[in-house]
């Protein structure tokens, strides 16, 4: 049976709990696994009990109970797991997530919620079926483990690599992106299922030098797209913190719709592949 939010009863004496680089605490999705060395999610998730949570209510906002998503770059699962809330039992997430320790807290978190509706890939997405290197970051060093580009390596775990359109999907819903500058290739590898599903797309898009191209393809499916700036630190967070140790550290998403879905998102539209919001 699918857990609920908040459907969660160990003694409240026993949160927060840490084991070597993991800490295990409440958030505001659930009970939540991470690494504390983390600069950015297990950082946010341990002073704020959330991470990225602007993001969450955009995701909250596109899906409904039943929906699919298939979530490429999932890293620890802090979307995946409310976003697995807000499909319910009927719905399906699709997680993949290439890096091995990454991955192996992204199930901890699945299991911990009682999620029996998301199905987690150790694996890449691209635009062909494949393998790939990823290199282990150390667990015990500070540093941004969400940050990893896994292009270009010669050591490391040998991982599969899937297309998007190799998923058993009879639907989908949404497709989320988030792989340091290997966007285009998923959605290359992911024509057939945009074709079919008309699903919406939320990408990262932080890389000046990829964006034109990225944008391009995105506006060859007949999508409109807007920017999508959610700050990392949430004044409402969970935890209540009014303390901001991320000051003024953005995110840089599209948003991207179906044409034939009329909406207006009061968000910045990109109007040409060449659009970027910042001077400079």
């Amino acid at each position: 049976m699918l857990g609920e939010v908040g459907d969660v009863t160990p003694n409240v004496a026993d949160i927060p709990v840490t084991t070597g680089f993991n800490k295990l605490r409440r958030s505001r999705h659930g009970l939540m696994l991470f690494n504390q060395n983390d600069q950015f999610v297990g950082r946010s998730l341990d002073l704020y009990g959330e991470f990225s949570e602007l993001e969450s209510e955009i995701f909250a906002w596109l899906l409904h109970e039943g929906n699919t998503v298939v979530e490429v770059g999932a890293n620890i699962g802090a979307h995946t797991v409310s976003m697995a809330a807000t499909v319910g039992e009927k719905g399906v997430i699709f997680a993949l997530e290439p890096q091995r320790l990454t991955f192996q807290t992204l199930c901890a978190n699945v299991a911990l919620n009682s999620l029996t509706n998301v199905y987690a890939y150790h694996a890449a997405a691209g635009r062909t079926s494949g393998r790939i290197t990823v290199p282990e970051l150390d667990p015990m060093t500070f540093q941004n483990f969400g940050g990893l580009s896994i292009e270009g390596h010669s050591h490391g775990w040998e991982v599969p690599v899937h297309t998007v359109d190799s998923l058993p999907l009879a639907e989908c819903q949404l497709i989320k992106v988030d792989v340091e500058g290997m966007e285009e290739e998923v959605l290359a590898g992911a024509t057939s299922t945009i074709e079919r599903f008309r699903p919406a797309l939320y990408l990262e898009n932080d890389r000046r030098e990829k964006s034109a191209s990225l944008i391009r393809l995105v506006q060859s499916f007949d999508y409109r797209i807007w920017w999508h700036f959610p700050r990392l630190f949430n004044p409402a967070n969970f935890a209540g913190d009014s303390e901001n140790i991320f000051g003024d550290i953005i995110s840089i998403n599209l948003l991207c719709l179906p044409r034939e879905r009329e909406i207006n998102m009061g968000l910045l539209e990109v109007q040409s592949p060449d659009d970027w919001p910042f001077s400079g």
